[in-house]
């Protein structure tokens, strides 16, 4: 089944608008984004969700590892976007793919075509 829904977690608003951009050019549908735990479970448990990119870090005290986990839960396909190495990814999420920042909308297609 392909991803046609795309819950995005993002705090950087530009960011945010960017990847919401990328997403709806690539003729899929978003949630969000959203910029935090609290919403992005919010998102998770309203349902609805075909995959997620969450970015790593959020509000600069926050990492995405619940939200990962409840997508894990839930059976939903997930990438990480992070502007970091990739060393900062918890042990239970290193398979996971990862979209590193900054990225082109080419980028983003070849993460959501991991999803189809």
């Amino acid at each position: 089944m392909p991803a046609n829904t795309i819950l995005i977690v993002e705090d950087e608003q530009l960011i945010a608008m960017m990847l919401e951009d990328f997403v709806e050019m690539l003729g899929k549908r978003v949630i969000g984004p959203v910029d935090c735990i609290a919403d992005g479970l919010a998102a998770i448990a309203a349902g609805g969700i075909d995959a997620a990119i969450l970015d790593v870090n959020l509000r600069g005290d926050e990492t995405s590892w619940p939200l990962a986990d409840a997508l894990t839960d839930a059976g939903i396909p997930f990438v990480f976007a992070s502007g970091g190495s990739g060393s900062d990814i918890a042990d239970r999420f290193r398979d996971r793919p990862m979209l590193s920042k900054p990225f082109t909308m080419d980028d983003v297609e070849t993460a959501l075509a991991r999803f189809a």
